[in-house]
């Protein structure tokens, strides 16, 4: 399986004021933290090496991680003095693999899926994306941004919430070559859809590509959504 990046640095403002005292990934969710979730659902997929960046209250996540010994997993940290967002933060945590070329796999860490990675990485492999991306029907356009994409599942667009049209969502769970982040500057910030995603739509067409899922996903991002996250866990 892919080395791989779960994004546990950033804020999680919307979430206030929980994150004021853990980082977003350590919330509480029946019994274990969100972290531990999602490294438990990577350890069932066959994932075996993980990096988390840090920055927000790292020792909330360090202290129920650790070296990750006790889910399965070999964990290591990237310490991030200031946040590199969602491209900068993968292209400084892939150092910990000296030479990595091929594909990897980055997982946001406040979300909850189950998407099995199997199928996904041979999507990839298969098609010649340098980006896959797990996708799931935009059913809420107007809280969510959209991914227009052609016949072929390639991307075509990315769109802001409040768009009328069908589009898709990603689920924070994606396949990515690591030279897609060799033209950024190493302790910048930068970001993947926003920026290197979107440019690579334009000047390389059919290189990011989606992949459809039906499995479950759980956005735990404002209050509201951390509740029905951990209503639904609760009951599983």
């Amino acid at each position: 399986m892919l080395p791989t990046v779960v994004l546990t640095a950033g804020l999680g403002t919307r979430l206030d004021p929980i994150t004021r005292y853990v980082a977003k990934p350590a919330v509480p969710m029946a019994g274990k933290t969100l972290v531990e979730r999602v490294l438990e659902w990577l350890q069932r997929e066959g994932i075996k090496d993980v990096v988390l960046n840090l920055h927000h209250l790292p020792e909330s996540i360090t202290s129920v991680v650790g070296d990750g010994s006790a889910l399965g997993v070999r964990v290591r940290y990237s310490w991030e003095p200031v946040i590199l967002g969602s491209a900068g933060g993968p292209k400084q945590a892939l150092t910990l693999w000296p030479g990595l070329t091929g594909p990897c796999l980055i997982v946001n860490g406040d979300t909850l899926t189950d998407v099995p990675l199997t199928p996904l990485i041979a999507a990839h492999r298969a098609s010649g994306a340098r980006v896959t991306m797990a996708v799931v029907p935009n059913t809420r356009p107007d809280h969510y941004n959209g991914i227009r994409v052609d016949e072929h599942h390639r991307v075509t667009e990315f769109v802001a919430k409040g768009h009328t049209d069908k589009t898709w969502h990603f689920v924070g769970v994606q396949v990515v070559n690591a030279d897609v982040f060799d033209g950024l500057t190493a302790g910048t910030p930068a970001e993947t859809v926003a920026g290197v995603y979107r440019d690579l739509v334009r000047t390389d067409p059919g290189s990011v590509h989606v992949w459809t899922v039906e499995a479950p996903f759980l956005d735990v991002g404002t209050p509201a959504d951390y509740i029905a996250a951990v209503l639904h866990t609760a009951g599983t």
